[in-house]
């Protein structure tokens, strides 16, 4: 698929408030700067601390949402996430506004929050018979004394002891303004090269009752497949202008690879094999452990239907009511049979529980005695999709077709964003969202 996002991260841009180095989207830069040192503010999803496990940010009401919501709609998000310390901690949030790649906006606080501008987190509960015990934290936002004023884009920063230099998580979330409408339709690539493995992704943008002056530089578009950011395209100008439609029906620079269905896996219930599962077990300490079956390689076989949640993945548990303190952890054992070892390069499991980022914790290791990449990964019950990416060593490109293939049936979900710059305005307003599915329109 598409090369991942890579932004490089200099000494010389501006101090946010918090008195941070000005962070990009790096999630693979090299360990000499200080984007690795523990504290350093990512505009991204990260997880800065080990016993920080399972992060959720979702509209309420649809846990496998994209964390989207109206401006002055009375729309809500939902954080939830455990902390495996299984102790009570003082948590706090704030948020900041970005611009639309994510780099903070030249804005006060003042200017786009009204009310305080952080909160503590102050609904937590112990989890409730489970082997692995942890604490579990969950936030409704925005609140009655502290709400964002403005479109685009925002980071939550997630914070202890009152210290905001003293980071937790972080997680990126969109406030819009339905400004402008856009007509988008999922096509099969158009170049013959690419018609076998691509789609491509065709739309317009009409704004009848807005005013933009020069939607050739004011505007920003970016698209993404299933919610990632690693394959994102974002520097589409608009081909044609007319009556206030702007058309950005190209050839070949707005395609994505269609990539397959996911893979998947249920343990919602550890007492039952369900599908993919191989067996169960438990550690030396008593801990569970989730094997499942071999997987194949599926890169040179043909496209076979199949339902999947596009990546993403669900916190549930059978037979119990609340999943939030009752589904308990496994270590998920995954296993990749190759005929050699692949030596310029890696493998990763990679998905939306991985935030679609590749790093040391989801790189799978080579076992010559039997020809397999392992991974273990300690995940939360529930139903998970999954891939496999290979990435060339000395490269930040991960590669979905060389061990999943890619095929333009394929089903995938799209968003649209439109950002609009006004002349006078000092940040991106986010005028317009619209999601498309593949095969469902």
């Amino acid at each position: 698929m598409n090369k991942a996002l890579l932004i490089f991260i200099t000494f010389s841009l501006f101090i946010i408030p918090f008195n941070y180095l000005k962070a990009q989207d790096n999630s693979q830069k090299k360990d000499t700067s200080d984007y690795y040192k523990s504290n350093y503010l990512r505009y991204d999803n990260h997880v800065y601390v080990d016993n920080i496990k399972t992060v959720l940010l979702y509209p309420a009401g649809a846990e496998t949402g994209t964390p989207t919501i109206k401006l002055n709609a009375n729309g809500k998000l939902m954080l939830s996430f455990d902390d495996l310390d299984n102790d009570i901690k003082n948590y706090s949030y704030t948020f900041i506004h970005c611009e639309a790649d994510w780099t903070p906006s030249d804005y006060d606080k003042a200017n786009y929050i009204t009310g305080y501008t952080d909160e503590p987190i102050e609904t937590n509960q112990y989890s409730s018979n489970t082997l692995t015990k942890y604490t579990h934290y969950t936030l409704t936002f925005p609140s009655q004394t502290m709400q964002p004023t403005i479109s685009g884009n925002y980071v939550l920063i997630v914070f202890r002891d009152y210290d905001q230099k003293n980071i937790i998580l972080t997680r990126r979330f969109m406030i819009y303004e339905q400004l402008v409408s856009i007509d988008a339709k999922i096509n099969r690539a158009s170049v013959i090269d690419d018609r076998n493995a691509k789609q491509k992704v065709d739309f317009s943008i009409l704004y009848p009752n807005y005013k933009i002056d020069n939607p050739f530089e004011e505007l920003k578009v970016v698209i993404t497949q299933n919610d990632r950011t690693d394959n994102a395209i974002t520097n589409l100008k608009p081909l044609f202008l007319k009556d206030k439609e702007l058309d950005y029906n190209y050839e070949k620079e707005n395609t994505f690879n269609g990539g397959n269905e996911f893979r998947f896996f249920d343990t919602r219930n550890l007492n039952y094999l369900a599908e993919h599962i191989y067996r169960f077990a438990y550690d030396s300490i008593g801990n569970h452990q989730t094997f499942l079956d071999q997987d194949q390689r599926r890169s040179s076989k043909r496209y076979l239907t199949a339902q999947d949640i596009n990546g993403s993945y669900l916190i549930h548990v059978q037979d119990k009511t609340d999943a939030g303190i009752e589904a308990d952890y496994t270590t998920v054992h995954f296993s990749l049979p190759l005929s050699e070892q692949i030596t310029d390069g890696n493998i990763y499991v990679f998905g939306a529980f991985s935030d679609w980022r590749y790093g040391n914790d989801t790189r799978m290791k080579y076992t010559p005695e039997d020809n397999s990449y392992h991974a273990a990964l300690l995940l939360k019950q529930g139903y998970y999709n999954y891939e496999y990416i290979f990435v060339k060593t000395g490269t930040d490109s991960a590669d979905h077709s060389y061990i999943e293939g890619s095929h333009y049936e394929t089903e995938n979900d799209y968003t649209i964003y439109v950002y609009h710059h006004p002349i006078g305005v000092r940040y991106d307003k986010l005028i317009g969202v619209k999601r498309v599915n593949s095969i469902k329109g």
